[in-house]
């Protein structure tokens, strides 16, 4: 080996477009595999290419290791060994020895030839990649190559990208010479073949069509705030205007329906509803299920849920086809809605309040009329009405301050009972937790509020859960686990 080596890298290097080291440190690579080879035992073999010189040298090298951990004697030295070697050696180092009069061979050269070509493939196909990305180009266009069992191999420029079966609209029929464009779903860079995955039924793919067919949305004076899509058969996008003489939903649809057209066209004839996107929720959801007509609507912030109250005529065109249009409104505004008859309603609103009532005639010990009045006003909870000022209750014309003062009281004494229950349940539940070694009791109680309750159950639990349901940190969330699990290894 001589200068030329370097030489012969620096145009290789050029030729691929890729980094000098990278193809030198595939040649360390290919000459220390191709060592390798000379040895009939799985030893470890370091080789080093001057990079000025040329000249290379190999190594023999052992990892350093705790006395008790070595396994393979062949790649690894004990600990107490290598520092008779070296003094400093810490456990995780290497230990070298030169390997004199050394020649590869033709056969090494061989298989060191094919890993140097290898690895120059991959760092080729990588920084191709890494090109591509940098353009922050997410709507791809190319040529279908070919398929391959269903799948379509898409060819971009210099990159090939690979659009998934389950990625494709519903009922398209795609084939190879076929222009087609996509959505830079995900990259995969572990993958063998093209590392690009496309996607056309994304709901991103429609915002991208969008942003295509509409100036307004790169200008920032419109804005798509949320999309949701039935694959080839409907959407539903929610606009915004960032400037108000400007119609959104005008804009979108664009002359004659050009704008919506184009995109439906792209999208094998899937309808699109354009709605206007409003900061209230309950406003929101309402725009979402156009066209249908809704008479009242209860919004459940803690269940994160509405319940729709429709006409009976209206029905059936708010669910839509197979459910398709209350579902697209409920992935579209991100709520749960539950749609029903103004009948439904009531029959849920008069079991709702029926639980209420024998909830306050439980616990307030008070007639079927005081709990009542109190359902009426729009009391749900004992909460409210122990800590509800006393001015509010007091503009109940049913009752007076006595009366208020009272139901207030009684309340109260409720919670604490309740309360006290609670605690003694939760001294209980925690006893089996507070045994386990590292255990504290504020960590069991949390623990047993979220209902594990013995250190089997603790066992049962991955890490990153008990972090979440406890906040304590990784690597006290593994030594309590592991303790846990002490008794499955005894």
């Amino acid at each position: 080996m001589s200068k030329e080596l370097l030489l012969l890298a620096d145009v290789l290097a050029r030729e691929k477009n890729v980094d000098k080291e990278i193809v030198l440190g595939a040649l360390e690579l290919a000459l220390a595999s191709a060592a390798k080879k000379r040895f009939s035992e799985d030893v470890d073999i370091r080789a080093s290419v001057d990079r000025v010189s040329g000249e290379f040298t190999f190594f023999r090298r052992w990892i350093v290791v705790n006395d008790r951990d070595i396994e393979m004697p062949e790649r690894e030295y004990k600990l107490h060994e290598a520092q008779e070697i070296k003094p400093d050696s810490v456990v995780g180092e290497y230990i070298e020895e030169p390997i004199e009069g050394f020649e590869v061979g033709r056969i090494g050269a061989q298989a060191a030839k094919q890993v140097i070509l290898q690895k120059i493939r991959d760092a080729e196909r990588e920084q191709i990649l890494t090109d591509f990305l940098a353009r922050e180009e997410h709507l791809v266009t190319g040529v279908i190559k070919r398929m391959e069992r269903g799948n379509g191999i898409i060819e971009s420029g210099r990159v090939e990208a690979l659009l998934p079966r389950d990625q494709m609209i519903p009922k398209e029929n795609l084939r190879p010479g076929d222009r087609v464009r996509a959505y830079l779903w995900k990259v995969d860079r572990t993958a063998r073949g093209p590392q690009i995955i496309l996607s056309r039924i994304t709901p991103d793919f429609l915002i991208k069509l969008f942003e295509l067919e509409v100036p307004e949305l790169e200008d920032g004076l419109l804005e798509i705030k949320a999309a949701a899509r039935d694959p080839g058969s409907r959407a539903k996008i929610a606009v915004k205007s960032n400037d108000p003489r400007i119609d959104p939903i005008g804009t979108c649809v664009g002359m004659r329906g050009s704008r919506v057209q184009a995109v439906t066209s792209e999208l094998g004839g899937e309808r699109v509803d354009i709605i206007l996107w409003s900061e209230d929720p309950a406003q929101f959801v309402i725009n979402a299920l156009a066209p249908a007509e809704v008479s009242k609507i209860t919004v459940d912030e803690e269940k994160h849920s509405m319940d729709i109250v429709v006409d009976e005529e209206n029905l059936a065109q708010a669910i839509g086809r197979t459910g398709q249009n209350v579902r697209l409104a409920s992935e579209l505004t991100g709520w749960e809605i539950n749609l029903m008859t103004l009948e439904e309603s009531q029959k849920k609103s008069e079991e709702e309040s029926s639980v209420v009532r024998n909830l306050f005639m439980e616990k307030l010990d008070v007639d079927q009329e005081v709990a009542d009045i109190l359902v009426q006003e729009g009391f749900s909870t004992l909460e409210e009405v122990a800590y509800v000022p006393v001015a509010e209750m007091l503009e109940i014309e049913s009752f007076d301050e006595d009366t208020v003062n009272e139901l207030r009281s009684r309340a109260r004494n409720a919670l604490l009972t309740e309360a006290i229950v609670t605690e003694e349940k939760l001294e209980h539940d925690v006893e089996d937790l507070l045994t386990l070694e590292g255990m504290d009791t504020q960590t069991a109680r949390m623990l047993a509020e979220k209902g594990v309750v013995t250190k089997e159950d603790l066992a049962d639990l991955a890490m990153d859960d008990l972090v979440e349901m406890t906040g304590i940190d990784a690597e006290r969330a593994k030594q309590l686990i592991m303790t846990a699990r002490a008794p499955w290894f005894a």
